[in-house]
């Protein structure tokens, strides 16, 4: 096949290597996909509060930073979420989102896969944070296709958190592994609760090649220091960089992990 007759989202296998090493590196501040993925165990809360940091960082650095947004933030969880993580503490949310949140609670993960499409179909909300326990038969890649459709059509985010779940087939643009790490000790009372922090491994991308970073929100912005050490082990275990794979099948990448 010519190369010139090639979709734009297609890219010849000889060529995959090359566009893995022009990929940038992802750090704070970047344009964020519109739909992502954080996968986290459900005892630490983990993910849903990366998955916030996350939001509050796109929000910052897009188009609406330029004016006070008051949009509101939809929150869905299923049952078997809600009872991993409990609700979410509206005292406890960044402060921008603490006045403007809706949370919907659903008895299956059909009825949430349904309440987060609709709320990406509703341009009054500044974007959606979903959380789902475990790998439920509904969340197979066709419906993880309708969710990345009707967030680029709309232009409503959406971080959906998968609790104690193992990686699948998805049409996720970003898909994160995020555990607690340990806080920073305040400058000047050591025994006050530090910045919360996260360790998040990026093991899925479309646009950006493979990653570990410690990351921290102190309520001003994200910031994002990068772990050598576990980046040299995902490059030894990634050969070549799969986001070749993302970019020859169009959409999705060929594997799970």
């Amino acid at each position: 096949m010519n190369r010139d007759a090639l979709p734009a989202d297609l890219v010849p296998a000889s060529e995959l290597a090359h566009v893995s090493a022009r990929a940038p590196r992802w750090q704070p501040g970047l344009a964020s996909p519109h739909h992502s993925e954080v996968f986290a165990e459900g005892g630490e809360a983990s993910g849903a509060a990366a998955a916030l940091a996350f939001a509050a960082d796109a929000l910052r650095t897009g188009s609406a930073a330029e004016t006070e947004d008051h949009r509101a933030l939809l929150w869905v969880q299923d049952r078997a979420a809600l009872k991993l993580g409990g609700r979410p503490y509206r005292h406890g949310l960044p402060e921008a989102f603490r006045h403007r949140l809706i949370h919907v609670v659903c008895e299956s993960c059909e009825d949430a896969l349904f309440a987060l499409e609709e709320g990406l179909r509703c341009r009054d909300l500044a974007a959606v944070i979903g959380e789902v326990a475990g790998n439920p038969k509904a969340l197979d890649f066709t419906a993880s296709r309708r969710l990345t459709l009707a967030a680029e059509r709309y232009g409503v985010p959406l971080w959906l958190v998968r609790l104690n779940a193992a990686h699948d087939l998805s049409s996720a643009r970003m898909r994160w592994d995020v555990r607690a790490a340990p806080s920073p000790h305040p400058r000047w009372n050591r025994d006050a609760p530090g910045t919360p922090a996260w360790h998040a491994e990026l093991f899925r991308a479309r646009m950006h090649p493979p990653g570990t970073w410690i990351l921290r929100d102190d309520g001003l912005a994200l910031v994002a220091a990068r772990d050598a050490r576990d980046d040299a082990a995902v490059h030894e275990n990634t050969t070549p960089y799969p986001l070749g794979l993302a970019f020859a099948a169009g959409d999705r990448s060929l594997a799970p992990r």
